[in-house]
């Protein structure tokens, strides 16, 4: 079989009708007397643009073509090739893998510029393309000034950022150009960056009177970071809505978008909310790690015993599974857990959510639009008519989104929903203050799961410690009486001084019996409930909370905290 011969670029673009055979000729004359490549004449010349060079290596030499827009470059991967030679070749580091550093270039053919930084970096080096343009805005956005939030805020030029601060409203054009200004693209890209790098879930922009200040959530507790002067705040809030296609001229009513971005550790989706303040709009981006999400059964904090019984009520042909807590509680995650455990070819799984934090292959998910008419109740009535074997609906907020979730349970669905009650044993008399008919909770639902996240001690300063008899009182729960010993983080550099670093789940799992279904159909309190199930084996939130401080995993203090219902 003869070799197929690859195209030249010029070939190519003639082929395609970009450019004419006697525009080539004159290219080619040009670039030999010049001295310059042809892919620069024939964009200097105007005959293609750049998009359209980045296409032909493409297509033509599937080298993969990168938007620079979407990703986050760690500071760490930027300093392994200096600015000089990112200038020099027109290239610039974008993350490394093992031992291959992928870079984005204008030229992937340039193998004097590939040698190069090979040897600069002892790295493979795996090219992708981009035009010239975007590889020069990434190398000003990146290189040149320090690598701190509050070295880039020092670069600024005051007055050029200057606004007057009587003026309610400042032109569109001006927000958007000030936004796109090298210096405030880089402020922004570091903020998010250290988010990432302190495994935050969340980023608050919060207008103050003379500042902006920026705080993390991390592992549940917002702290805070860095103090943004005032005659910046108007450019830092425009580029952040900008990224997130939100309108720079409306600031009297909330907004809310997305954006994805790319960085060394992998996607990261941002869902973006602004609120107006007295002092501005109020910004929160959540950081939702697609990597993150999608972790096994064992991984989520189950002992031995609930995880047992979990797995049984995951695999059951029909019935409802709730699960329970507040916001942040790691309800998403544990759904999601569970529909990826049970996610095989012979099942059609259907979502209705709100949002879609992260998309499950194989599984169809929709989001609810009430302004289109879409909400829980609506998208279950249709997810019924598609044949589904397992259903999620996102939070059961109503009657009727109630009476058809256990309609479906009934008629030989799983169906997986969450509900915002304190406890497990809570959920069931929430049902029925809905409004739901006792004999049709007890027919359908399966299971319950309460959970909290607690803060789990860090390992590089743990230390063994005595707690006072008023702390074990807090407790509320009985100790076995010889060989306990307790732990705590004493505080150090790689939690930031916090004593704790990750988080895990504790949990309260309620399998109901015969017992408990004859107590919902007498319409007995949750409580009295509650003595049942304990007895029946359920361990309560506070319970599985002990037994991880007991096993050295997390503290008193951060299971009382979570566990506090007063």
């Amino acid at each position: 079989m003869p070799i197929k011969k690859r195209k030249s670029l010029g070939e190519s673009l003639v082929e395609q009708k970009t450019i004419t055979e006697d525009q080539l000729v004159t290219a080619i004359k040009d670039s030999e007397k010049s001295s310059e490549p042809l892919r620069k004449v024939l964009v200097k010349l105007g005959m293609v643009s750049e998009e359209d060079i980045c296409n032909f290596f493409e297509e033509q030499l599937g080298i993969p073509r990168i938007d620079l827009r979407n990703y986050l470059i760690d500071p760490k991967i930027l300093a392994m090739i200096p600015e000089t030679l990112a200038r020099k070749y027109l290239l610039i580091p974008l993350f490394r893998t093992g031992d291959t550093l992928t870079i984005a270039t204008a030229d992937p053919l340039n193998v004097v510029a590939l040698d190069e930084v090979r040897i600069k970096t002892k790295s493979n080096i795996e090219p992708a393309v981009a035009t010239e343009t975007e590889i020069r805005n990434a190398i000003s956005q990146y290189y040149g000034t320090g690598g701190s939030i509050e070295d880039v805020i020092k670069s600024i030029d005051v007055k050029a950022m200057t606004m007057e601060e009587e003026k309610e409203e400042i032109e569109p054009d001006k927000l958007r150009n000030m936004a796109e200004e090298a210096p405030i693209i880089k402020l922004v890209n570091l903020v998010i960056m250290q988010a990432i790098r302190d495994k935050a879930s969340d980023i608050h922009v919060e207008p103050e009177e003379e500042s902006l200040k920026v705080r993390f959530r991390i592992d549940g507790i917002l702290h805070d970071v860095s103090l943004i002067p005032k005659h910046l705040q108007a450019a830092v809030l425009s580029r952040i809505k900008i990224m997130s296609d939100l309108n720079i001229a409306t600031k009297r009513i909330p907004q809310d978008g997305r954006f994805r971005i790319k960085s060394e550790g992998g996607q990261i989706d941002m869902r973006v909310s602004s609120l107006p303040t007295i002092y501005g709009e109020n910004i929160v981006m959540r950081l939702l790690d697609t990597s993150s999400i999608l972790i096994g059964l064992e991984q989520l904090g189950f002992d031995e015993k609930n995880l047992e019984h979990f797995k049984e009520l995951i695999v059951k042909p029909h019935g409802i599974i709730l699960v329970t807590g507040p916001t942040g509680s790691g309800k998403t995650t544990s759904l999601y857990s569970a529909l990826n455990t049970i996610n095989t070819p012979d099942k059609n799984i259907i979502t209705v959510e709100d949002p879609v934090e992260y998309q499950l292959k194989g599984v169809r998910q929709s989001q609810i639009n009430p302004k289109a008419g879409l909400t829980f109740a609506n998208g279950l009535r249709s997810i019924l008519r598609q044949d589904p074997d397992v259903i999620m609906v996102g939070e059961i907020r109503d009657l009727e989104t109630a009476e058809i979730a256990i309609q479906a349970a009934l008629t030989g669905h799983l169906v997986f929903s969450t509900l915002h009650t304190n406890d497990a044993p809570s959920s069931l008399t929430r049902l029925t203050d809905m409004g739901v008919e006792p004999f049709l909770i007890s027919s359908s639902v399966i299971g319950i799961i309460a959970q909290r996240l607690v803060r789990t001690i860090c390992s590089s300063c743990k230390e063994s410690y005595v707690p006072s008899n008023e702390v074990l009182k807090d407790l509320t729960v009985a100790l076995p009486d010889t060989n306990l010993k307790f732990y705590r983080g004493r505080g150090c550099k790689a939690c930031k001084t916090t004593g704790y670093k990750g988080r895990m789940g504790i949990f309260e799992m309620l399998v109901l019996n015969d017992k408990i279904r004859d107590m919902i159909l007498a319409k007995t309190s949750s409580t009295q409930i509650k003595h049942a199930a304990q007895e029946a084996g359920m361990r309560t939130l506070r319970e599985d909370g002990v037994a991880k401080v007991l096993a050295g995993i997390t503290t008193i203090d951060e299971v009382v905290r979570v566990t506090q219902t007063d």
